[in-house]
């Protein structure tokens, strides 16, 4: 395929010699697809999961109209948008949510397929319902990342699900024959003591309460200011625990994954504090003004991908420095061999440690 794949960047995402905009997975759905992309309409394109935009715009390029784009991580969108500002402007793209307005009337869509079982549940069950009868899905990926499961579940999906051959430790899934769909809807799990936790499938750690997090609660303090920052806050544990626990604290939530973000909407909702927990898609604090918070929690990721990289924590860091107020505090809570208490000492401040146990360490970072 013409075009230029080396051109593509993953900005806003951090960028790294080590971290790039595409690989064979999507080189294969390509080319996969190639001969269904083509015969499609304006409109009838839909792409599902692209990293940087290695899917859409080379599909854009290849002839694709009005193609329809859904990707979870919203650094993703931007750098898809940036990438076709530069390579492509007139692409006719449109970033959507995960609903029906997506898929509605599809004939063809490329998928990335999803670490999560049942984020994929979920994706083929919103296909399955509302697009075309004859819609054809390739679904791809790198085979360490792939199971026999995956199958599994398009077939509760679809009447006839076809595997690719292998190709630079990639392959595709080509599923037709849609029947039995239906919407997205939150799981759900009762953590006695805790709270409820809702979970779409895209969301990371589904409904449980992972231990470090686990940990964080059973030390934070029993009052709070008037509003709470919970940066990175996944389905809304840390956000919805704070509000429950204190009835006059008001819970500004963000995170960067819609998946993440309507799982925090649901649990919020679930647990009687959506009056008082707002919950925003956004990349880290960049809403924010400087200086407009006083407390601020936060359980960073350490994977971009399937890599292990401690950029993005360190990026969270800065903009929660940036977002504080002189004498605001950062609770953090972290993998242990991450060592990531001189780094916080650099870009917050003066930090000291709350708790330790055999893998998480909880630290207060005072802001400058």
């Amino acid at each position: 395929m013409d075009f230029p794949f080396d051109a593509l960047r993953r900005r806003p995402d951090l960028e790294a010699p080590e971290l790039q905009a595409w690989d064979a997975a999507d080189l294969l759905l390509l080319d996969e697809s190639a001969d269904d992309r083509r015969q499609a309409g304006p409109g009838e394109l839909v792409v599902i999961g692209d990293g940087y935009g290695a899917l859409t715009l080379p599909a854009v390029s290849d002839g694709a109209q009005e193609v329809r784009v859904h990707q979870d991580a919203l650094t993703g969108e931007q750098a898809l948008a940036a990438n076709a500002a530069e390579l492509l402007p007139d692409a006719g793209v449109r970033s959507l949510d995960l609903d029906a307005d997506l898929v509605r009337g599809a004939r063809v869509v490329l998928l990335r397929l999803p670490r999560s079982l049942h984020a994929l549940e979920d994706i083929a069950g919103l296909i399955a319902a509302h697009a075309a009868p004859d819609a054809v899905v390739y679904a791809g990926g790198r085979i360490k990342h792939m199971t026999v499961a995956m199958n599994d579940v398009l077939r509760r999906f679809f009447d006839r699900v076809d595997v690719t051959h292998a190709r630079q430790k990639s392959r595709v899934l080509i599923a037709r024959g849609p029947h039995d769909g239906a919407d997205p809807r939150p799981r759900r799990q009762q953590h006695p003591g805790l709270l409820v936790v809702c979970a779409f499938g895209g969301a990371f750690a589904g409904t449980s309460v992972d231990i470090g997090t686990r940990l964080l609660l059973e030390h934070l303090p029993a009052a709070f200011p008037d509003e709470v920052v919970d940066l990175a806050c996944g389905t809304g544990v840390i956000g919805a625990f704070i509000a429950m626990r204190d009835a006059a604290a008001h819970v500004y939530a963000t995170d960067q994954s819609a998946a993440a973000v309507a799982s925090a909407r649901a649990t919020a909702d679930a647990n009687g504090v959506a009056e008082r927990m707002r919950v925003v898609r956004d990349d880290a604090l960049s809403s924010r003004p400087a200086d407009s918070a006083r407390f601020v929690t936060l359980n960073p990721p350490f994977h971009i991908g399937a890599a292990v990289h401690d950029g993005v924590a360190l990026r969270l860091f800065a903009d929660a420095a940036r977002v504080l107020q002189p004498g605001g505090e950062l609770w953090t809570v972290w993998n242990s061999p991450q060592r990531y208490r001189s780094a916080l000492e650099e870009l917050v401040g003066p930090t000291r440690q709350i708790a330790r146990n055999a893998k998480f360490t909880v630290t207060v970072s005072t802001a400058r």
